[in-house]
């Protein structure tokens, strides 16, 4: 009798992976800390032509671009004068399942399908349930979507329940679990017992099929403007949305516009403490995820997570639960589009960006997700209010998650605050070098955390020896 127990389970770990993943991770590692990650997502993956084709066939992509004209013109109202660029915003909501996941989701399903997996399971509590049940439903294949939901009373989150509804609609078994480590033991158990594709957030299909994405802002910005955007700004939460994103941009010839990450601001609340799980009022595109996801990436179901958020990023901001919630409000008041707040995360930070940008600039919000039922800003603000949550008007910094929503009074409150990029490269090496206490890194193993990190391999040296000499 094969041993289901969670011991036994987790040491056949890499086995399931490889199976269910078709993909054999050793032929790229180099022995050391180094491996071969653009030849991982060269030979793992599709070139953005076959992607475009794959997606095209499900009714994926091509999205519109829509200048947000009313909202800039506010912007410029409360700017500096000669400030206030143009703001546009790249609509993913109009896919099929009404999110961008549906371009990763379209790649993995396409990949299982190919390959004579009898179906796909993906572990996770957003949009990407949905885009997965939707484009397994497609190409008639079946679909498990494992969640972590609800808290140690059995109470789940609105928005995290609304995303069930919306797997379920779509033809997809979903198993809902309450937080903790039992979510993996049991994604890798469904895995085995099945033998289905799993359909993991941070494989090379899931982020190579989010650089279609980065290609069309690039075309469309340009076609309609005449120019590149100067900044596309991206909510940022496990990394591949940025990772995708940047390459495409760098597909297409748009190198030189700056990749930012915005979050929502998180900051004191553990993402897997029972007591806080449903204090937070955002279940994704928020520093829970977004800062351990950039310092610590390979932390996830594949043994090389292709999201590497910290190659591509110029700049990372925060926004506070309130502002996104002001912001979801205004789009629909003055541009006619409701749509979901945690994807107008970015656009939050787009709003404070834009305030100091020159007027013939661009700045671009690289997508939208749909919204309904729980993803609402109502019935998630009725919840934090149910769980002893103060929800006010006032001043954004008076914030303080877990404890306070403080909503905007006026949109000249909108701000956004940086985060150390250097303090999280440092972080980063921390990690990486935590189990290299006694050995010599290799000159290839430099040279990749010089990629990884975006500073020299000088620099990367210089940080090394002041992190194993406990400075």
């Amino acid at each position: 009798m094969r041993d289901t127990s969670y011991q036994a389970v987790m040491a056949r770990r890499p086995e399931i992976i490889r199976r269910a993943t078709n993909i054999d991770y050793r032929e790229f590692e180099s022995g050391g800390i180094a491996f071969d990650y653009e030849k991982m997502m060269r030979q793992a993956a599709y070139d953005v032509g076959e992607i475009a084709a794959i997606q095209r066939d499900t009714g994926v992509g091509d999205t519109p671009l829509i200048e947000l004209k009313n909202i800039t013109a506010l912007v410029r109202q409360i700017a500096a004068p000669g400030k206030g660029a143009r703001i546009f915003l790249k609509d993913e909501a109009v896919n099929p399942s009404g999110s961008f996941k549906a371009r990763r989701a379209a790649v993995s399903v396409y990949h299982a399908c190919k390959h004579g997996y009898p179906g796909v399971i993906a572990a996770t509590s957003g949009n990407f349930g949905a885009a997965i049940a939707s484009q397994a439903a497609m190409r008639n294949l079946r679909s498990i979507i494992v969640q972590e939901v609800f808290d140690s009373r059995g109470i789940g989150q609105p928005e995290i329940m609304e995303k069930g509804r919306a797997c379920e609609a779509y033809g997809a078994e979903v198993l809902q679990l309450s937080v903790g480590p039992e979510l993996f033991y049991m994604f890798l158990l469904a895995l085995e017992e099945t033998g289905f594709f799993n359909a993991s957030l941070y494989t090379p299909f899931s982020i190579a099929g989010i650089e279609t994405l980065g290609v069309e802002v690039a075309a469309q910005t340009k076609k309609i403007t005449g120019r590149y955007p100067d900044a596309v700004v991206v909510t940022h939460a496990g990394g591949g949305n940025v990772t995708g994103t940047a390459r495409g941009l760098k597909r297409a010839g748009c190198g030189e516009a700056k990749v930012i990450a915005a979050s929502v601001d998180l900051s004191g609340l553990h993402m897997a403490s029972d007591t806080d799980f449903n204090r937070k009022s955002f279940t994704t595109g928020h520093t829970g995820f977004g800062v351990p996801f950039a310092t610590n990436p390979d932390r996830v179901d594949v043994p090389r997570n292709a999201a590497r958020s910290l190659r591509y990023l110029d700049r990372y901001v925060t926004v506070t639960q309130g502002e996104v919630f002001y912001v979801t409000e205004m789009l629909a008041a003055l541009e006619g589009l409701e749509r979901g707040p945690a994807g107008n995360t970015s656009l939050a930070a787009a709003i404070a960006l834009a305030k100091q940008m020159d007027q013939e600039e661009v700045i671009v919000v690289q997508e939208t997700e749909y919204t309904g039922a729980g993803k609402h800003p109502s019935p998630q603000l009725t919840f934090a209010k149910a769980n002893g949550i103060a929800v006010r008007r006032g001043l954004p910094a008076d914030n303080v998650p877990g404890q306070a929503i403080v909503i905007p009074e006026h949109p000249g409150q909108i701000a956004a605050k940086d985060i150390d990029l250097d303090k999280m490269r440092y972080s980063y090496m921390r990690n990486v070098l935590a189990g290299c206490q006694n050995k010599r890194l290799s000159v290839e193993d430099i040279e990749f955390l010089a990629q990884e990190i975006r500073l020299s391999p000088a620099n990367v040296e210089e940080m090394t020896n002041l992190i194993m000499s406990g400075r």
